[in-house]
């Protein structure tokens, strides 16, 4: 559904649990959308954010769908009813915007992208940080040739495990998690805008411990057990013939996260964390005995800027940048390393996506642009 309104885009928010506060502090200042209702099964969550941040709308999920001026449902339940809730928003009229990731399931992702295609709605999906200065500003700097014809990459993320700081880390750690679709999403998804679609994917994973114990708050002590590998080796190949070595861990002693190298004919590049909207990236070149610091320029507001994106995307008939598309391919993606790591065999990917473009420079998404 498109409309030629020039009004702000009503905004409602099923989930007012902690990352409603992320998107909150930053979509009540964003001139392009108004946030209209809030619901949450917890009735007085949900009017605590309301009260917090001078939202005049709290209650059901029935009251917030009923609602004609919200055009975009942000979608923060969990995980395992993203898609289920996904279809309740498409079928009253709105579009979704949905917290990582889209779905547990491939046949759930596809078919809710399809039940929003044959209503004329959008569905799109965190994360939204590739929409970031830091992000955006390195795959500028690729598209301008400054690495060559890119070819390779590196992606780590190595870190003991949530479980010594989060103080109900069992979700991390169950089925539909691990460090694979739970920090997977922000690696994938920004090698997929540098590089395109995945071909095949081959993996190993391994389970350090079947128990793990609860580290900190009220139920510090607390045992629990582990579902899913805790360390995922991949290694990905891209339409194009580009490569991917990427390391999902929740069990390495020593911490190395938000690293991402991508090398081309030419130089190498080293992105700033994909789980940030900021950083500046490096750039070696061969032949140069320095590196470069390539300066990022663009908007660091943070998660929320793919609603806004979505929101003007809607307005001006176009394509979004963080679309449902998008993250169900990189499910797709995560999925097969997955399978492959269970198989011992190369998994081929059967969905491709178009690769987005990148943002302008000047994009921001708390200017009045409708």
């Amino acid at each position: 559904m498109t409309t030629t309104s020039t009004a702000a885009v009503g905004v409602g928010f099923i989930g007012a649990g902690v990352i409603s506060t992320q998107y909150l502090d930053n979509l009540t200042k964003f001139a392009d959308v108004k946030v209209l209702f809030i619901a949450d099964i917890n009735l007085a969550a949900a009017e605590a954010q309301a009260t917090k941040y001078g939202i005049e709308g709290f209650g059901t999920v029935d009251q917030l769908l009923a609602i004609d001026e919200i055009e975009i449902v942000v979608n923060l339940t969990i995980p395992a009813v993203h898609a289920e809730v996904g279809r309740q928003i498409l079928k009253a009229g709105k579009n979704v915007w949905s917290e990582k990731p889209l779905a547990l399931a491939a046949e759930d992702a596809s078919s809710l992208l399809a039940d929003a295609s044959a209503a004329g709605l959008r569905v799109a999906c965190a994360p939204d940080t590739v929409l970031g200065a830091g992000i955006q500003s390195a795959l500028r700097a690729i598209r301008a040739g400054k690495i060559g014809a890119p070819l390779t990459a590196t992606t780590l993320f190595q870190v003991p495990g949530p479980e010594s700081w989060h103080p109900g880390p069992e979700f991390l750690f169950a089925k539909g998690a691990g460090p694979l679709f739970d920090m997977g999403p922000y690696y994938v998804t920004t090698l997929v805008h540098a590089f395109g679609s995945v071909d095949h994917v081959q993996a190993v994973s391994s389970k350090s411990h079947d128990t793990r114990t609860i580290g900190s708050g009220p139920r510090a002590g607390t045992v629990f057990p582990v579902e899913v590998p805790t360390h995922h080796a991949a290694l990905i190949s891209f339409e194009g013939g580009q490569s991917s070595q990427s390391t999902f861990s929740f069990q390495q002693a020593l911490p190395r996260m938000g690293f991402v190298e991508i090398t081309g004919t030419e130089g190498t590049i080293v992105l700033p964390d994909p789980n940030t909207f900021e950083g500046d990236s490096t750039l070696w070149r061969f032949g140069q005995s320095e590196p470069e610091t390539l300066t990022a320029e663009g908007s660091t507001w943070g998660r929320g800027t793919g609603v806004v994106d979505l929101a003007r995307s809607i307005r001006a008939g176009v394509t979004e940048h963080a679309s449902g598309a998008i993250a169900s391919h990189v499910l797709d993606v995560l999925l097969g390393i997955r399978d492959a790591a269970v198989s011992s065999e190369t998994v081929a990917l059967t969905s491709s996506v178009e690769q987005p473009e990148t943002l302008p420079v000047d994009f921001d998404p708390a200017a009045a642009t409708l």
